[in-house]
């Protein structure tokens, strides 16, 4: 038997102690998956910036994409340490294909603000540009405002922190695929999406996704568990290869990776964009389904579950969103209104505990908000003109928000004097309770009461006080570079009463979107 040297021996060792702190200090170093959030500002009544700041920093978010590049909403993140992803809006992205507009762009929205610490990391080109959901509207030439825009950063010294890349919604792939490596890009953008898949990988800029587990399962026709990550599914999908799928952010999540596999490229980071669960208006929307819902996503992305292909992977998610938006446009249905994990007022509406360690406790309140007096504004029960109550309670809600109301939203069950006191109530409450400027008068059909109508699961709000105005009705240019407020998209439907006159209780209430 051949004895081994001490020269050997001694080396063996050295090489088990190097592999041992290799293994130790990977150990200690491991990259955890990103939890941020997106915020949107179309409401009537806003938090202002310095509040919402307040809020994710007590709240331990440190990621935030904002849908609005105001200079109030940018300025109020110099020196937070929070990164920010800044979007633009797809209706603009043609006045971005101008490579002087972007550099003048940058000038004004991206170097001062750097310079004051607002840690910008994002650009999103565009919302889900190539998504046929909205009104089957698509944005072929996002892409080019996607290398014209990174390019313009490169040049300005900012390409290596800030990266431009374009948001996606699960319908550029191809659809009822049964497993996730049947998966591929649309036939009609394939060709677009292995260019700017090529492009963000020389760049080192991240995919974006964005997924809805609760629209998905619902246009598939599955079972509604498999939206939820907790696996308490009976159903499953078997891929090909063995890999096990039992919750649908896993199914789309493989599916986009497959996707982009066969654009040619391997090891591309996939980022989550928008992933949540609303709170009214769909199918099992409630805030007690959207708590178990972030809870199990959240103890996956913090625990590097990872995915069926991505086993033990960190996977960044940005949370939708921190309010409801009760200006959205509704196209696809009542529930875009009602995503946040916040109502208006700053006040959550369910358990949540963004740090992933799966405490069950509510998140920190908004402070500072300022409430308007506990008045609500309700149908008087007059019920002599029928016509009269009819178009007063279409004004009430082609003016306000009355999606609630619709089927499966948490009024969708009042009966008719409650349906109208809702309407009444919404507008009086979006109009700052101006009585004076006779906003709960509907004709003599209101009044103004000290008694809070809500019943059961529907809430008549009562709303904050507007923090600051909505600069409305500018154009793109004028917004970006000159305006410090918002564009400020109105909603385009009606809600139509119709009612029995022989049965007054019958009232039904549609809407159309035009």
């Amino acid at each position: 038997m051949m004895r081994s040297s001490p020269f050997i021996l001694v080396r063996g060792v050295a090489l088990m102690i190097v592999m041992t702190c290799y293994v130790f200090l990977l150990s200690t170093n491991i990259v955890e998956g990103v939890v941020g959030i997106n915020w949107g500002r179309m409401t009537s009544n806003r938090l202002i910036p310095s509040m919402v700041v307040d809020l994710l920093l007590q709240n331990e978010i440190h990621e935030v994409k904002i849908f609005s590049a105001s200079k109030n909403v940018l300025e109020a993140f110099s020196r937070s340490g929070i990164g920010v992803t800044i979007t633009i809006p797809n209706q603009s992205l043609k006045d971005l294909l101008d490579p002087q507009a972007v550099k003048t762009w940058i000038n004004d929205r991206i170097i001062p603000f750097e310079r004051e610490q607002v840690d910008i990391r994002y650009v999103s080109i565009g919302a889900d540009p190539y998504s046929k959901t909205y009104n089957n509207l698509t944005y072929f030439h996002a892409s080019d405002v996607l290398k014209v825009v990174q390019n313009s950063l490169n040049d300005a010294g900012y390409g290596q922190k800030i990266k431009a890349t374009i948001p996606h919604f699960f319908d550029v792939l191809n659809t009822n695929i049964s497993k996730p490596s049947e998966a591929d890009f649309r036939p009609d953008i394939k060709n677009m999406m292995v260019d700017i898949i090529l492009f963000l990988k020389e760049n080192n800029a991240p995919f974006i996704m964005d997924l809805f587990p609760i629209y998905y399962v619902h246009l598939r026709q599955w079972d509604p568990e498999f939206a939820f990550l907790d696996n308490k599914s009976n159903f499953w999908i078997v891929d090909d290869n063995g890999l096990k799928y039992t919750n649908a952010f896993d199914f789309i999540h493989d599916s986009f990776l497959w996707a982009i596999k066969k654009a040619g490229v391997s090891d591309m980071k996939l980022v989550a964009g928008q992933v949540g669960w609303p709170t009214d208006g769909f199918p099992n929307a409630s805030p007690e389904n959207a708590e178990r819902f972030f809870k199990s996503l959240l103890s996956s992305v913090t625990s590097n579950r990872g995915t069926p292909m991505l086993p033990g992977a960190p996977i960044d998610v940005y949370l939708h969103s921190l309010t409801d938006e009760n200006k959205l446009k509704i196209d696809r249905g009542a529930f875009q209104r009602h995503w946040g994990i916040y109502r208006f007022d700053g006040v959550p509406k369910f358990k949540i505990d963004f740090t992933g360690q799966g405490r069950d406790i509510f998140p920190t309140t908004a402070r500072g908000v300022t409430r308007m007096p506990e008045r609500w504004c309700i149908f008087n029960g007059d019920t002599s003109n029928m016509t009269i109550v009819k178009n007063s309670f279409d004004m009430a809600c082609r003016e306000s928000d009355c999606t609630p109301l619709a089927p499966g939203g948490s009024c969708s069950n009042l009966d008719y004097e409650h349906n109208i006191s809702y309407a009444f109530n919404i507008y009086f409450q979006m109009k700052f309770q101006h009585v004076e400027n006779k906003t709960c008068k509907f004709q003599g059909l209101g009044k103004v009461v000290p008694e809070n109508p809500s019943i059961g699961t529907c809430v008549f709000p009562v709303e904050i006080l507007q923090a600051e105005e909505a600069v409305a009705a500018v154009s793109f240019r004028e917004a970006l570079f000159h305006s410090s407020g918002e564009r400020i998209h109105r909603d385009r439907h009606n809600f139509f009463l119709t009612y029995s006159e022989e049965d007054t209780n019958e009232f039904k209430f549609l809407w159309m979107i035009q």
